[in-house]
């Protein structure tokens, strides 16, 4: 066991995380028994369906919509798209095209057996597992030859609402010195129930994600890595209600980083709790796959409740957050796990509490590479006050080994980001990631100081909210508040109704091909 800095108990750690274990079980243990509409959608995207309809309406929208009318989804999309490839000999594609012009009722055909079943989808199963794999081992290629930046990676964001400026933009980041771009969504993306399709133009606040900007941005990323020497890591979004899905996506086209939590959609937009665990779970389990970092969201819970506060809320959430990850065969080393520079400026020595809470995250997940977000509630107009809030954020990164640092903005709060101020961003992050390197491995923290107490009130806090939510379960907990000090209803919110029991003759064969248990490796 590595010594700890600041002087916790790494017994108390390890009674953290059984008790998170349990309070994840119980979760999986509900979300195995459920599908979803989106759920539904991913499988047939893996199973070869894209493109749209005349209407406009994505073919994967039209085949579950179809069974969810007829009241069979529970048996789920794959079940009866077999029935019909057998009896048609036709591929998803062509049936899906066939469903959409009201030529085809794929529920209409004679039920074959589990074994038919699976010999039926197996090449368009393997081919997409296939993609997925290539795919992995094209990054992998590129981190063995052409290598990356150092941790903490630069993390910046480009959201112009038109991807072709957004690959302007991120190309220029990246000869700036970026290490990952993000692409931002379209303001209210995560609440639309089906994808949009093709390239875009047109966004509000950020620029939708769709496969087409995805492969167009990857491409553009990939060509800017091979001119400069490294590699550089795109990331999106698959949360809200189309999660699993945009997974999908991302991994066929080479994301390498993707937001990816349902409590941050429970939260702060409001969508039903019990959807979204299913749909996170599929989600995850593709991303594991695919070997993507996920990001998690625990950092907005400081953006609605006090950082000095409610710090054990996001220490505990990460605990929950990476073992559901593990449920899904997410491994740690894809685990970015968020936490946030959020208190008060005006705090006195706000400074060193931030020390604290970021040495005690890095030590109770020594292999995740942890997502550090920058301060945001307190930002105001004055920008170079801003820009001084974002240079103590950056010497914390890099004192307490951040894995991933999402850069602040001098005009944070203000517009979305000029190339220039992503400039400065980055100029600021490498100047004193460069000064402050190993500044980590020399300095020790006082025993019994301010940060070595600090560490442990947040530890034993966040044990005893671990234990109140053990008896209560993560719904409840939901309900009452507890994070971000905003409360859900279990039945509330959108997307309850695309929820379904699996019936009995369900077949997702990726779940066990993407996250093989240890008795079948």
């Amino acid at each position: 066991m590595v010594r700890s800095k600041l002087g916790i108990d790494f017994k108390k750690v390890k009674y953290a995380r059984e008790i998170a274990g349990s309070i994840a079980a119980d979760v999986h243990s509900f979300a195995d028994n459920y599908t979803t509409v989106a759920v539904e959608r991913t499988l047939c995207r893996l199973v070869g369906i894209d493109d749209i309809d005349d209407a406009g309406v994505p073919y994967p929208n039209v085949l579950v919509d179809d069974l969810k009318r007829k009241n069979v989804l529970e048996q789920g999309v794959l079940f009866f798209l077999a029935n019909a490839v057998i009896e048609t000999e036709l591929p998803p594609q062509q049936i899906a095209e066939r469903v959409a012009s009201e030529s085809l009722d794929i529920t209409a055909f004679p039920f074959r057996s589990k074994e038919e079943i699976a010999r039926a989808l197996q090449p368009f199963v393997d081919t997409s597992i296939r993609q997925i794999a290539e795919r992995r081992k094209k990054r992998e290629c590129y981190l063995e030859t052409i290598g990356e930046g150092s941790r903490p990676y630069l993390y910046v964001i480009v959201a112009t609402g038109n991807i072709y400026e957004d690959v302007v933009q991120a190309e220029a980041a990246a000869r700036q010195g970026a290490d990952i771009i993000a692409v931002i969504r379209t303001t209210g993306q995560s609440l639309l129930d089906y994808v949009p399709y093709g390239a875009t133009t047109e966004g509000f606040g950020g620029t939708y994600a769709t496969q087409e900007n995805f492969r167009i941005m990857r491409r553009a990323l990939d060509n800017v890595g091979e001119e400069i020497g490294r590699y550089i890591r795109l990331c999106n979004y698959c949360s809200g209600l189309c999660m699993p899905e945009i997974a999908a996506m991302g991994a066929l086209e080479g994301l390498d980083v993707m937001l990816n939590d349902a409590l941050y959609g429970i939260l702060f937009r409001d969508i039903n709790m019990q959807r979204t665990m299913v749909d996170q779970f599929m989600s995850r389990v593709i991303n594991g796959f695919a070997g993507v970092i996920i990001n998690t969201g625990e950092d907005n819970y400081l953006t609605t409740a006090d950082a000095v506060e409610e710090a054990h809320t996001v220490l505990a959430s990460d605990l929950i957050n990476e073992q559901l990850a593990l449920l899904a065969g997410l491994p740690e080393e894809q685990m970015g796990l968020g936490h946030a520079f959020e208190m008060d400026p005006d705090l006195e020595n706000g400074f060193l509490f931030e020390l604290a809470q970021a040495q005690l995250t890095r030590e109770i997940f020594p292999k995740a590479p942890l997502k550090y977000m920058p301060p945001t509630k307190f930002m105001t107009g004055n920008i170079f006050k801003g820009h001084l809030q974002d240079a103590l954020f950056n010497m914390i990164g890099v004192w307490t080994s951040q894995g991933i640092q999402l850069l602040g903005m001098p005009t944070e709060a203000v517009h979305t980001p000029f190339m220039s101020d992503r400039y400065l961003s980055i100029e600021n992050a490498r100047y004193i990631f460069n000064n402050m390197r190993n500044l980590g491995d020399e300095v020790e923290f006082k025993a019994g100081g301010i940060i070595q107490k600090r560490a442990r009130e947040v530890l034993d806090n966040t044990i005893a909210l671990l234990e109140e939510l053990q008896e209560g379960g993560l719904f409840n907990a939901l309900e009452k508040g507890i994070f971000g000090n905003i409360k859900r209803a279990k039945n509330g919110g959108k997307g309850l109704d695309g929820v379904s029991v699996k019936g009995t003759q369900y077949y997702n064969p990726f779940i066990d091909l993407m996250n093989p248990k240890p008795d079948k490796l």
